[in-house]
């Protein structure tokens, strides 16, 4: 293993460039202090003095970020609208501003949470937010004995975004749109018109790419959309050195959302300007001057009215401070509640499978056995945790230190490692099935993390790890490191959400099914292995980097390495990417799994759409937020159209 004053001269030089070491002519004296690469205790008073004034600096902009926000409404009980959208997430924010570009239509937003502020939208920060009750909808999946092992009660803690903005407020900021083989297998799954050369058109619509050297792209990349797109303005020398590993491992440095996916890059982000930019603050705020927009916050709706004999949607139930309010539509009800809160909406409104249904006393208007079915999350193994020598990681304790630098950066000039997303940095699709392919769709997903998963003193909390896991995990809490969370991203397994009460009070049982089908583990190994790859590149290994092995409760008889060995860490370490879909599937005439058909019409009910992840009939090879938006905007133009609006 090289020594010590060799990592820091090709730390110094990986600062710069992703190359061959450059170690001449440096001094042996030399330490490195920070992820800056200087002594950041050598201005503490300047910093603190300077923070001083960033924060006051910070506090004015977040009063005009919520002078942005459009006021909210105490709709009258029997008012009509043209369109009402239920829930203000990625796809309800961008279907809202769509149509509420239509002059004429008068245009609802329910939204159960409360508006999103600036505090919110610092990325490295990102976790924090899980901790919240009024913008976390905290749902947990159901106990388990096969997965979920190493945490409290067996569960798998699901967090959702409740708030103006949705889970694109609680979102790690990755801008991944999936393979065109994604959306063409949709189509050829009999839902016309969702081909890649259909959809395309949309995620340049709703982009603008703010990363130089994609601008002049045309064919993938769009530059006057509301979402903004960029690389974080800082990245670490970890993640620089990961992108190094990758060239030696034979992988392009690429853009993922462009021609091809396979191979290794640093994280596209929903970011503008050193902050998270959501659904709400690139659809919603831009709309807050037209006066055909409402948006009542704080409204949690209960159920959907729909005419029982002519299987209409006429409305929606919904409370406002105690107060129940019904509102109705003369044209249409959009739901776009989320893969957990869409199928239970339908279903208290009586659209799902007629015996379960009927056992919870729900009058059944329309009995479709696929609401709630075919469940699926991109799940990864959270057990992979590399130390180094250096200071180099990303610590919180370190960054949110008054004393360094960091946060006085952030708040005078947008910049440093607080713009990193939850420390989430950079990302390889690999094809582990065929690893020398380069063309079509990746089975893995490396996602790098610039510090240590297992040292993380808030994430093992935030992701529900019981006491023994996080009891053997805290000997590294002060050690800098980096992790890699490999992603099963074409999970075979299926679950399902259900009702447990004819109550929207009573949170729905979550039961993903993680790794029912063998085919699952046998892949996440594959991606464990070629995460290990990676860490035993020279690359890697310059910086001092070692692969921290821990014997976990219930795996202890197992050989190290065995297949055994592994399934039963995959098991116990899951942790979900948050990637929930597929529960109101979209699915041609004469699918009985279906839900909504390629119009995301609900099969059987007139003038209620659904319109989230919940609609993906396959999750897509991508962290599912640019795919919602996409869907969104093609859901806002297939509106415009039926009823004879212009869509440009």
């Amino acid at each position: 293993m090289p020594g010590k004053a060799s990592r820091f001269f090709y730390l110094l030089s990986a600062v710069s460039v992703i190359g061959p070491l450059q170690l001449d002519g440096q001094s042996t004296a030399e330490r490195y202090h920070s992820l800056y690469g200087t002594d950041v205790n050598g201005r503490a008073l300047m910093n603190m003095f300077e923070l001083g004034i960033g924060a006051l600096k910070f506090l004015q902009q977040g009063e005009q970020y919520m002078n942005q926000e459009i006021p909210d409404t105490v709709p009258k009980f029997g008012a009509v609208y043209d369109f009402i959208i239920i829930g203000a997430g990625t796809a309800g924010a961008t279907i809202t501003a769509r149509l509420s570009e239509i002059p004429q239509a008068k245009v609802l937003l329910i939204e159960a949470g409360p508006s999103e502020n600036l505090l919110m939208d610092i990325p490295i920060l990102v976790h924090m937010l899980q901790f919240s009750n009024d913008v976390n909808w905290k749902y947990q999946t159901k106990s388990s004995n096969k997965y979920c092992l190493g945490m409290a009660d067996n569960k798998c803690n699901w967090p959702r975004g409740k708030v103006m903005g949705g889970s694109s407020v609680l979102n790690y900021m990755i801008a991944t749109r999936g393979g065109a083989e994604d959306y063409d297998r949709w189509a050829k799954m009999g839902n016309d018109g969702w081909a890649y050369e259909n959809v395309l058109k949309y995620f340049k619509k709703l982009e603008t790419i703010d990363i130089p050297e994609l601008q002049s792209d045309s064919v993938y990349h769009g530059t006057k959309g509301p979402l903004h797109i960029a690389f974080p303005s800082f990245h670490t020398i970890l993640a620089q050195t990961f992108l190094k590993a990758g060239k030696e491992l034979g992988y392009p440095v690429l853009d993922y959302n462009g021609k091809d996916m396979i191979g290794f890059s640093y994280l596209q982000s929903t970011i503008k300007n050193g902050t998270r930019m959501s659904s709400n603050r690139a659809y919603i705020h831009p709309a807050r001057n037209r006066k055909n927009i409402q948006v009542t916050r704080n409204s949690m709706a209960r159920k959907i009215l729909i005419n029982p004999s002519t299987h209409q949607a006429t409305g929606v139930e919904f409370i406002k401070h105690g107060q129940i309010i019904q509102v109705f539509a003369r044209k249409e009800v959009i739901l776009c509640a989320g893969a957990i809160a869409s199928p239970q909406l339908l279903m208290l409104s009586g659209i799902g499978p007629k015996k379960h249904l009927s056992e919870l006393g729900i009058r059944v208007v329309q009995d479709l056995p696929g609401v709630g079915e075919n469940l699926m999350d991109h799940v990864a193994f959270g057990g992979l945790t590399w130390t180094v020598d250096d200071p180099i990681g990303l610590q919180l304790a370190d960054i949110v230190n008054p004393a360094h630098p960091y946060i006085k950066d952030f708040l005078i000039e947008r910049s440093g490692p607080l713009t990193i997303p939850g420390a989430c940095e950079a990302l390889a699709f690999i094809d582990t099935k065929n690893p020398k392919k380069r063309q079509g769709l990746p089975d893995i997903e490396l996602l790098f993390i610039g510090g240590g998963f297992k040292g993380d003193i808030i994430l093992p909390i935030i992701m529900g790890f019981n006491d023994k896991m996080r009891h053997i995990w805290q000997k590294y809490n002060k050690d800098h490191g980096w992790c890699i969370l490999p992603m099963l991203l074409k999970p075979k397994s299926r679950g399902r959400v259900r009702l447990l009460a004819n109550n929207i009070n009573v949170k729905p049982e979550i039961v993903p099914n993680y790794f029912e089908d063998p085919e699952d583990i046998k892949t996440m190994i594959a991606g464990i292995k070629a995460a290990i790859s990676v860490g035993q590149t020279k690359a890697m290994q310059t910086l001092g980097s070692r692969l921290l092995n821990d014997t976990l409760p219930g795996c202890e008889s197992y050989e190290y390495d065995s297949y055994a060995y592994w399934e039963c860490l995959i098991r116990t370490v899951s942790v979900t990417i948050y990637h929930y879909s597929g529960t109101c599937k979209m699915g041609p005439k004469g699918d009985p799994t279906a839900v909504v058909d390629s119009k995301l019409k609900v099969i059987g009910v007139q003038g209620l759409r659904v319109a989230d992840g919940s609609i993906m009939p396959e999750v897509v090879s991508a962290h599912t937020n640019l795919p919602i938006y996409m869907i969104a905007e093609k859901l806002a133009d297939m509106v415009k159209e039926e009823w004879g609006y212009a869509t440009d």
